[in-house]
Parts: C-alpha cells; sequence; structure tokens
C-alpha cells in the first residue's frame, strides 16, 4: 500500500507546454502601435508590488519557468479585471514592468491567447478580451477565477457541473466491469481512510483526486473523460460552498467506499445514489445544487 500511496500523489492533470512553434514568435511584434494611439494601457505601476519581478513570485508556475510566472500573474490580473476587456497590451510595456525578454513575453501572451484571454490582430495589437470569449474549462482560468473576486461564482458552478458529470459517470461506471480500475480505486478508499486517521490531509486529497479521476476514466464516455480536469480541479479549488471532498470525515469516506463497491457489484443506480450523497453531504451544499424540479 505504501508503494501505491506514493505512485498516486500527483493526479493527472492537462497543462501547456507554452513553448511557440516555428515561425509564431512573430506574431506579437513590438512595434504594435505608436505610443500616441496607446489609450488606455495599463498602468502597470498600480499593481500589487509583489508583481513587479517575474522572478520573485514562483507559486503556481507548475515549473514553466520565467514565462510560465508570467502568463500567471498576467492571467490573474486578466480574470481579476485589473486589466479589463479590450485594453491594450503592449510587449515592450510588459517586459519592461516584469523584467523579463522580449522572448518570454511572447510565449507568454500567446499561451494566454489559446486560453481566450487576449487577442493579436495586425494593425490593431494585442487586447484582453471579453469573458465571453474566455475558456472558462481551462484549469488555470478556473483556478485564478476561484481565488479572485469571482471565487464564489466560480465555486458554485464548479459544484455544479460535478452534479451534473459525477452522478452519471457513477452510473455508466458500473456498467463497464474494469476490476483493474474498480481495485484501485478500492485502493484509494483503503488510503484516504488511512491518511484520515493520521490526519495527512494532502495524501487524503491527492488520493480523493485519483478515485474521481479514475471513476471518470471508467465511465467509458470520452466526452466526459476529457471533462475530468473540471473534476480535478474543482477538489483543488474546493472551499466556500462545501461537497464531500473538501473536509476528510468519516461520512465521507463512506460515500465513497459505498460508491466503489456500487461499482464492483455492478449496481449503477447505488453507484449514482452514492455519488449524489457524497456531493451533498454538507447542509451549505443545498445552496448550490437546487432539488430537482417536479415535472
Amino acid at each position: 500500500m505504501s508503494t501505491l500511496a506514493h505512485t498516486m500523489m500527483t493526479a493527472a492533470r492537462s497543462t501547456d507546454s507554452g513553448l511557440a512553434g516555428p515561425g509564431e514568435l512573430d506574431r506579437y511584434p513590438f512595434g504594435e502601435a505608436p505610443v500616441a494611439e496607446r489609450v488606455g494601457a495599463p498602468v502597470w505601476e498600480s499593481a500589487e508590488p509583489e508583481l513587479g519581478r517575474v522572478g520573485r513570485r514562483t507559486a503556481g508556475s507548475r515549473g514553466r519557468g520565467l514565462h510560465g510566472q508570467l502568463v500567471q500573474q498576467l492571467g490573474q490580473m486578466i480574470v481579476s479585471g485589473d486589466l479589463g476587456a479590450d485594453r491594450p497590451l503592449v510587449p515592450e510595456e510588459i517586459g519592461q514592468r516584469f523584467e523579463v525578454s522580449r522572448t518570454v513575453v511572447r510565449e507568454s501572451l500567446r499561451v494566454l491567447e489559446a486560453k481566450g484571454l487576449v487577442s493579436a490582430r495586425p494593425n490593431v495589437g494585442t487586447r484582453v478580451r471579453p469573458v465571453s470569449d474566455w475558456n472558462l474549462l481551462d484549469p488555470d482560468i478556473i483556478e485564478w477565477r476561484a481565488f479572485g473576486p469571482q471565487r464564489d461564482d466560480q465555486r458554485r458552478e464548479l459544484n455544479e457541473l460535478r452534479w451534473t458529470i459525477e452522478p452519471l459517470a457513477a452510473r455508466l461506471a458500473a456498467g463497464h466491469g474494469r476490476a483493474d480500475i474498480q481495485q484501485r480505486m478500492s485502493d484509494m478508499v483503503e488510503i484516504m481512510a488511512h491518511a484520515m486517521g493520521q490526519g495527512d490531509a494532502l495524501t487524503y486529497s491527492r488520493a480523493d483526486a485519483e478515485f474521481h479521476s479514475l471513476l471518470i476514466q471508467v465511465a467509458g464516455n470520452r466526452m466526459l473523460e476529457h471533462l475530468s480536469g473540471i473534476v480535478s480541479s474543482a477538489l483543488q479549488v474546493s472551499g466556500g460552498p462545501a461537497t464531500g471532498c473538501d473536509r476528510p470525515n468519516d461520512a465521507s469516506l463512506g460515500h465513497h467506499g459505498r460508491i466503489a463497491d456500487a461499482l464492483a457489484a455492478g449496481d449503477g443506480t447505488a453507484a449514482e445514489t452514492a455519488m449524489r450523497a457524497l456531493l451533498t453531504v454538507h447542509p451549505e451544499v443545498e445552496r448550490v445544487v437546487p432539488a430537482p424540479r417536479e415535472h
């Protein structure tokens, strides 16, 4: 069990390498617009002091280097509203403000464009896009929203999505008979029980994330599997309106065990019921997920 506990510590999570492809760096020319035309350009000096130099802040960079840290900081500023929609982002000003090279700025803007946060057009330059254009299912944007001014909305929306995705995944998973994955899910429950007894919240949360990832994987629906990142992100940013996965306790552990048992028995209805019970194990979640309407 100890070997398994070590091997499952890091839950799967897709990350963008952020590296520009051949010829792509020129998409962000530094002479985007004459200085006189830069109306409404961001006043970088008004940003929080700790954002002054990329190298000073490593939290959340996920090992992506300087450009990953710059993506993190610019993304947080856009999502928080510090850089509002249609604001111009002039690369040389960003480079000076954060003390990074032109290549780092270009790579960072490329990643932000892929997330729908900015757009780069000839004769217009690089500008912040409205919220309606953002890829709200992107794990980074989920995280930035969850720890910014929109935290309550983000956590509520994540919980609503989990309520939609996971009970269905539990029902489907019971019909696929993947004994290897079902055994691994049972192992995760054992790890969670041991971690809870030891007061090891980190191991508990990682086993929990692995459990839910495996559940969606064994459901056998590729479109649901594509949405597994939402569940992983929800577990990582849990807080505010709570579910049974963000407070280790006997009730939560029991529901996880019942899900695993139902899958082993091929009982889709029991698996779905146990998942719904898990997601509503705390009273306050009733404000997040309303009861089904009577027809």
